[in-house]
């Protein structure tokens, strides 16, 4: 249980992948105009995380070291190709509106820095509460930027109108330069409420 409480404090922020890591930054700045897209796009790298990490770590001993890195690639682009043709069969609008960031989740360093730096040295069922963490973690972050960005600059949350006829949207949140300008709010705000030793002793070790 001790290990587990570790891994999943880690996870959500002791060692956010954002704000500690700063790794998924990328998709952390494509998608986070809008709560629903972040969501979506939160909880597709949750999946992908956790059953990555869980199949690497349940063949690991199995697994050759010199090819260690192409079968981990194999095994994460199996879970974003189910996740994007989950997607494209039940959700078609919210596919497109995604465009090519589900298929880059492939490519996010969480994934695979997660696969290779605790799955492949780590039992199945901790690797997939550590995956599902990091995803979390990284879904925490998203929705509270695109929280700010969505309210400010449409007026609405979920899409749904929260503010009055009267507002004017801020049209610099909608684009690429306000979502530079919340990833480091939100990068200094957590050097901030969390002391520095605690970031240095909070990588999950199990």
């Amino acid at each position: 249980m001790k290990e587990v409480m570790r891994v999943v404090k880690a996870g959500i922020y002791k060692d956010n992948p954002v704000f500690r890591q700063i790794l998924g930054i990328c998709s952390s700045l494509a998608v986070t105009n809008l709560l629903t897209n972040s969501f979506v796009m939160g909880v597709g790298l949750m999946f992908v995380t956790a059953f990555s990490s869980f199949t690497v770590s349940l063949i690991r001993v199995f697994t050759p070291k010199h090819i260690r890195m192409m079968v981990q690639t194999l095994i994460i682009s199996a879970y974003v190709i189910m996740l994007d043709i989950f997607l494209k069969a039940y959700f078609p609008s919210m596919s497109k509106a995604l465009g090519p960031y589900v298929g880059l989740i492939i490519t996010n360093c969480i994934i695979m820095g997660r696969a290779e730096a605790f799955a492949q040295n780590n039992k199945p069922f901790i690797s997939f509460i550590d995956g599902l963490m990091m995803g979390v973690g990284y879904t925490i972050v998203l929705m509270a930027v695109a929280f700010v960005r969505e309210l400010l600059g449409f007026g609405s949350l979920f899409g749904i109108q929260i503010l009055g006829d009267g507002w004017v949207n801020w049209t610099l949140m909608i684009m690429p330069p306000g979502a530079f300008f919340m990833i480091g709010i939100v990068i200094w705000a957590s050097s901030r409420l969390f002391p520095k030793e605690d970031q240095e002793k909070g990588g999950a070790k199990v």
